[in-house]
C-alpha cells in the first residue's frame, strides 16, 4: 500500500475559537460571587477573550480572494512572519436567519475539523472573528483543485495506479473519521482537495455528525443523490459508517468510468438506477428492508437479480478481478454486508500490482480558484453546471 492506513501526523495548530472563549468567561462569571466580582470577571475574561482572539488574527496576512458563494468567502492568505507559508482563510459570511448568525454546517465544520487530525483530512489550523462578527476559518491550502476537477478534464491521463493510489488516500481518511466515531456524510469527488505534493484531502465536513450513540436516529437527507446509498434512499433513520463506504464505491467507479455511474435525476430515479445495475432489494438479500419508511415493493416479474462479481468485472475491466471484488464489496445493497473502511484498506487488491502511484508521479492540475469556488459553497451543495438539476435540497437549518 502506498502509506499505512493507520498513518497521522502531528497535531494541527491549536484552535483558538473565541465561542470557546466566551462559554469559559461565563461559567467564570457564573461561578464568581456577588454582583461586582462577576462584572468584573465578565470585563477580565472578555478582554482576554478579544486579546487571544485578535492575537490569532494577527498570524496571518490576508491576500487576493480565490472565490465567493451565498455562505463564504475564501481568501489566499499566509503567515505573517513567514510569507511562503500559505493557508486558505475561509470567511464564513453572518446569516441573521439562523442562531448567532451561524449555519449548521459552519458549526459542524468546525466542530469536527477540531477534533480530527490526519494526513488526508483537510487540516483547520485557527479560527478567529472579525470587527463584523463574521468567522474566519483558516484552512491548509491545497492549490491542486479537486478530483472531480481530473475526472472532467478530457486532456488528463491517468491508469488503475493512479486510481489505486486516490482511493488508498481516501479509504485511509474515511477510516479514520469513523474510527474517531464521526460520519462524514458527503463523499464526492469534488470534496477530495488535492494538495501541492500529491496527497488527497477529504473536506466539507458541513454534513458531518458523530455515531456513538447506535439508537439516536438521525437524518437520511444527506449525501449528494449520485453518492447516496439505498438505505438513505429508503427514509432509514439509522445507519453506520456503511453509507460513506457506499459513496466510496460511487467515487471509485467514476474514477474507473471517468463519468457518475448511477446519476438519477430524483430519488426516485436515484433508487431505481441502483436497483437496474446493483439487483432489486427484498427480504432474501436485505433482510428488514421492506420495514423502512420509504420502501416500495416492486412487482415479482420486474425484480433484477442481485449482481455478482462477473457484472462488476464487466462494468469495470480495468480494475481486474480483485478491484471487481472490492468494488462489489463497497456496493453491496445491504448495508451489514457492506465492507466496513477498514476491510476496504486490508482489501488484497492494495498489493497486487500495479502499485500506488507514488503522489509525486500522480496527474496534477493547478486549481486554486477551484479551491476557493468550492470552499464557498455551503455543505452539501454541488455546483450548477450540465448536472445541476441532480441537486437535492437538505434541511440544513435542522439539528440532526
Amino acid at each position: 500500500m502506498a502509506a499505512s492506513p493507520f498513518a497521522s501526523r502531528s497535531p494541527s495548530v491549536a484552535v483558538a475559537s473565541p465561542n470557546t472563549l466566551r462559554l469559559r468567561a461565563t461559567a467564570a462569571q457564573d461561578s464568581a460571587g456577588g454582583v461586582l466580582a462577576s462584572k468584573s470577571v465578565s470585563n477580565t475574561d472578555q478582554e482576554l477573550t478579544e486579546q487571544l482572539n485578535d492575537d490569532v488574527r494577527h498570524k496571518y496576512i490576508k491576500d487576493k480572494k480565490l472565490g465567493e458563494g451565498t455562505y463564504a468567502v475564501v481568501f489566499l492568505g499566509h503567515l505573517r512572519d513567514d510569507p511562503s507559508s500559505f493557508v486558505a482563510i475561509k470567511k464564513v459570511k453572518v446569516n441573521a436567519e439562523y442562531k448567532d448568525g451561524l449555519t449548521m454546517d459552519a458549526i459542524r465544520e468546525v466542530k469536527y475539523l477540531q477534533e480530527l487530525s490526519h494526513p488526508n483530512i483537510i487540516a483547520l489550523h485557527d479560527v478567529f472573528s472579525s470587527k463584523d462578527q463574521n468567522l474566519s476559518l483558516v484552512l491548509e491550502f491545497l492549490p491542486r483543485g479537486d478530483l472531480e476537477m481530473l475526472i472532467k478534464d478530457g486532456d488528463i491521463q491517468y491508469g488503475v495506479a493512479d486510481v489505486k493510489a486516490w482511493m488508498g488516500m481516501l479509504a485511509r481518511g474515511v477510516w479514520f473519521c469513523h474510527e474517531n466515531f464521526v460520519l462524514h456524510r458527503d463523499i464526492k469527488p469534488n470534496n477530495l482537495l488535492i494538495a501541492s505534493d500529491g496527497e488527497v484531502k477529504l473536506a466539507d465536513f458541513g454534513l458531518a455528525r458523530s455515531f456513538a450513540d447506535p439508537y439516536l436516529n438521525m437524518t437520511h437527507q444527506v449525501i449528494t443523490r449520485w453518492y447516496r446509498p439505498p438505505e438513505l434512499l429508503y427514509g432509514a433513520r439509522q445507519y453506520s459508517g456503511a453509507v460513506d463506504v457506499w459513496s466510496m464505491g460511487m467515487v471509485f467507479a467514476e474514477l474507473l468510468l471517468r463519468v457518475p455511474f448511477v446519476a438519477g435525476n430524483t430519488d426516485l430515479d436515484q433508487l431505481s438506477k441502483i436497483c437496474e445495475a446493483f439487483g432489486t432489494p427484498t427480504e432474501e438479500n436485505w433482510p428488514g428492508v421492506t420495514q423502512l419508511p420509504n420502501y416500495i415493493p416492486t412487482d415479482r416479474t420486474q425484480l433484477v437479480p442481485v449482481q455478482g462479481r462477473d457484472f462488476f468485472l464487466r462494468q469495470f475491466p480495468t480494475a481486474g478481478p480483485v478491484g471487481a471484488d472490492l468494488m462489489m464489496s463497497m456496493c453491496a445493497l445491504d448495508p451489514r454486508k457492506r465492507h466496513t473502511a477498514l476491510q476496504v484498506l486490508r482489501h488484497n487488491w492494495w498489493m497486487i500490482d500495479p502499485q500506488p502511484t507514488r503522489n509525486e508521479d500522480l496527474p496534477r492540475k493547478s486549481g486554486a480558484k477551484k479551491m476557493g469556488e468550492d470552499m464557498g459553497r455551503r455543505g452539501g451543495e454541488i455546483d450548477d453546471g450540465p448536472f445541476k438539476n441532480a441537486a437535492r435540497q437538505l434541511d440544513f437549518g435542522a439539528k440532526k
